[in-house]
């Protein structure tokens, strides 16, 4: 299983940044191994992030993205105990989610 998914969220009066962490290797295709044979492509195809179980955001990803990729989110209306999630999906079929509360 993929390591965890770090999630932050920092209120900023009404405005909330979120920052999100997804560990994954996010493989093109293009390199080779030490035999000279390519690596597998694997990549986190859709990620969601969800407020207290409702999706507020929808994303889909390709191999152009870098490994281990950083994203950042603004969002109002988030409150202390608020539950955020992030959840993805890579094209094997590996999927990860994980929650924070926010503070």
């Amino acid at each position: 299983m993929a390591d965890q998914i770090k999630i932050r969220a920092q209120n900023q009066g009404e405005i909330t940044d979120i920052r999100v962490l997804m560990q994954h290797p996010m493989e093109t295709g293009q390199r080779k191994d030490d035999k000279g044979q390519s690596l597998a492509v694997n990549f986190i195809q859709t990620f969601s992030v969800l407020l207290n179980g409702k999706t507020i955001i929808d994303g889909q990803l390709n191999t152009s993205i870098s490994k281990n990729p950083l994203f950042t989110f603004k969002a109002r209306g988030i409150k202390a105990g608020d539950k955020l999630s992030v959840a993805w999906v890579d094209n094997t079929g590996e999927r990860r989610q994980d929650e924070i509360t926010a503070a």
